[in-house]
């Protein structure tokens, strides 16, 4: 059993997450851990537990809350209770945890000399964290002095680790991310002088001598205190450009094995993608991963690479792309392999290395130049990257993360919700609604799963139209766009061209999918059918008189554009048909209406629904009669969509035109779903508003 402190409290057992119920049992926890091996005093547990108002019996009160830790531990990992030990005056825990690997980890510093061997080090030392410490009770008394100390010990490695990858010529990619850190902690000078020095080898001397005058009138005004001597001293020397101070030439050292993070959860779901992974030939040396934002592809990469490390005597290395910029690409895959950018490839040119490139979409041509570039190095290499959209390098072997189908999704909804507990008999159609509502997206799921403690499972289940609110409250660690949902599908849209975003957002009013005709008209402008109809021509003419938008598109060009979010995972290709998962519809839905052009594609929408129904009942009888009615069986869902349109957008002539000329087609199919074109606004459609 390990005990996880730095980042949210967790507690793995045989690679699972325990449920420890109850806050005041998991404050316990934290308090024992945060004296980890050490005795906490009684009367200590009880003021942190109940502060100023303790219970009539206090120390009965905290025994039943460590019976109750002991038995959530106990049933976690038989005998795990033993770890909670009574002894006078009061109990402790000696626990195996990340904080204790992270120590054990920079003990091994002062032993290595080697720039690249210290790096590996302290990289692999930081990976332990996964947030602040004890972030969820960072501010308990008997927390709060060694959350401290703990953040102390991971900025002083944050800082020797800069340094080091400075030895080691990286200054390109510091740059970034120690402007980051510089402006979180304003007044500490280390960061301060790593990231002069970062500036200056990347010939950026005025910004170098910026950072120095901007933080020494910092503390001037703020702590009435000059700069430490060291700074000073490393002022002149860039005023005076001193050689000392040029890129080190030495060569890239071979890069160390590397711990690849553990998890902290089960994978579920992915039995046959793994499988299929693990399949694969030794020849297939890149393996693209693709799927929509927050499906998983990050996770099945990790996992795939934990099983395929020991075929990898050279090491498997996670790369996070996420932050980085095109230009940082290369700079930031050999900082996480301890090498040098200017010898990457020669390094890794006859080692069997596994490299785990993940979050590519934003990066998708520097690291397809990359690739391609290492992977002719040497025959032993092996990539596996994650993208939205596949790298398009020779000898790419692709595979797409499809969501978790409703089987799968529903266990992961429950294992993230109820941990250790079996689903409500009572719940389980709302967890199906869930699931299936949310397109089985482990990313959603898991974020709804946080809320059930707080509104429970139906609840949850009402309230989905709302999504994005409802799922802001996100995960503390990881990138940034992985914490929520719209952050997710924000982070696609971000990547997108300003003609794939217009396609994207008017593609959200097809409610049940729709063909590429039906996309050219209704995201581009209104055109007369092929072999359509007299009226047709007006129908057209009508909705282009209601205006062309301030995003004109050519029809011609919709084709292209809807390949294109194909191949990013926003739209989902099937049969002939394009559709949207349902949480990008609803996000496409809001970017509609922030346009402006709701009502006007809204109206081409309508439109075109109209045409192809009068285009059907022209052709009601003879040979092609069978064709169109297939055509209306599959456009079912739109058709009702257009008359909920036509009737929101007041315009009754347009709905009374689709509603008569489907007369035809409900008498022969006997279909019972023709009620008149409504005269208020209704369904689904109705919650959008019109005209706002």
């Amino acid at each position: 059993m390990r005990f996880a402190v730095l980042g949210p409290l967790e507690v793995i057992a045989d690679g699972h997450a325990v449920a420890v119920p109850e806050r005041k049992v998991r404050a316990l926890l934290a308090g024992l851990l945060a004296h980890n091996g050490r005795v906490v005093p009684a009367v200590r547990l009880i003021e942190s537990l109940w502060g100023p108002e303790p219970p009539g019996n206090p120390l009965a009160a905290l025994r039943a809350k460590v019976s109750q830790l002991r038995r959530a531990l106990d049933e976690a990992e038989p005998g795990a209770r033993l770890l909670v030990v009574t002894r006078a005056p009061g109990y402790l825990i000696e626990a195996d945890t990340d904080a204790r690997r992270f120590q054990t980890t920079l003990d091994r510093l002062p032993s290595v000399d080697d720039p690249a061997a210290r790096a590996a080090v302290l990289a692999e030392a930081l990976e332990w964290w996964r947030g602040p410490a004890f972030a969820d009770f960072a501010d308990a008394p008997l927390v709060r002095r060694t959350a401290d100390r703990l953040e102390e010990q991971r900025l002083a490695a944050v800082e020797e680790y800069a340094d080091v990858r400075l030895a080691l010529g990286q200054d390109a990619a510091l740059v970034g991310e120690l402007t980051e850190l510089a402006a979180q902690h304003p007044l500490r000078e280390r960061f301060h002088a790593l990231l002069m020095r970062a500036l200056y080898r990347s010939g950026r001397q005025a910004e170098s001598l910026e950072v120095y005058r901007a933080l020494r009138e910092r503390m001037r005004d703020e702590l009435g205190l000059d700069t430490a001597p060291e700074l000073a001293a490393l002022h002149q020397a860039i005023l005076e450009q001193r050689p000392a101070l040029r890129r080190p030439a030495a060569p890239a050292p071979a890069p160390a094995p590397s711990r690849l993070p553990e998890p902290l959860t089960e994978l579920v779901g992915r039995e046959k993608a793994l499988a299929d992974l693990l399949a694969l030939p030794a020849s297939a040396r890149l393996v693209t991963l693709t799927g929509s934002g927050g499906v998983g592809k990050s996770r099945l990469a990790l996992e795939a690479a934990r099983r395929l490390a020991d075929a990898h005597p050279d090491g498997a290395h996670l790369v996070e792309l996420s932050a980085s910029a095109a230009p940082e690409v290369t700079e930031a895959v050999a900082a996480a392999l301890g090498l040098r950018a200017d010898g990457l490839a020669a390094a890794l040119g006859a080692r069997r290395t596994l490299l785990i490139l993940d979050n590519c979409e934003h990066v998708v041509e520097p690291v397809a130049k990359l690739a391609d570039l290492l992977l002719r190095a040497g025959p032993d290499l092996r990539i596996i990257a994650t993208s939205r959209e596949p790298l398009g390098v020779a000898g790419e072997v692709v595979r797409e993360v499809a969501p978790l189908d409703p089987v799968a999704a529903a266990r992961l909804f429950t294992a993230r919700a109820l941990p250790g507990t079996p689903l409500p008999p009572e719940d389980a159609e709302a967890v199906e609604v869930i699931c299936r509502r949310l397109d089985g997206i482990p990313l959603a799921l898991e974020l709804a799963a946080a809320r059930v403690r707080s509104m429970g499972v139906r609840a949850l289940a009402d309230r989905l139209d709302d999504r994005f609110r409802l799922l802001s409250a996100g995960r503390r660690a990881g990138p940034a766009h992985q914490r929520t949902l719209k952050a997710a599908i924000d982070w696609s849209w971000d990547l997108l061209s300003e003609p794939e975003r217009v396609v994207l957002r008017r593609l959200a009013v097809q409610v049940g999918g729709c063909t590429l005709e039906a996309a050219e008209r209704v995201c581009a402008v209104p055109m007369p059918l092929p072999d359509g109809p007299p009226g047709d021509v007006e129908l057209a003419a009508q909705a282009q008189a209601a205006g062309l938008g301030p995003d004109h598109l050519d029809p011609a060009t919709v084709a292209d554009l809807l390949a294109r979010l194909v191949d990013r995972s926003l739209v989902v290709r099937s049969g002939g048909r394009y559709r949207l998962l349902e949480s990008v519809s609803a996000y496409g839905m809001e970017r509609l209406r922030e346009s402006g052009e709701h009502d006007l594609v809204l109206r081409w929408y309508a439109t075109y629904y109209t045409q192809l129904a009068e285009c059907a009942e022209a052709y009601r009888t003879g040979p092609a009669r069978h064709r169109w009615v297939g055509r209306l069986d599959a456009e079912g869902a739109n058709l009702r969509g257009a008359r909920e349109a036509a009737a929101l957008l007041g315009d009754t002539r347009l709905a009374d035109r689709l509603t008569g000329s489907l007369g035809w087609y409900w008498t022969q199919t006997g279909r019972t779903d023709a009620p008149p074109a409504p005269s208020r606004p209704s369904g689904a459609l109705a919650t959008l508003g019109v005209g706002e």
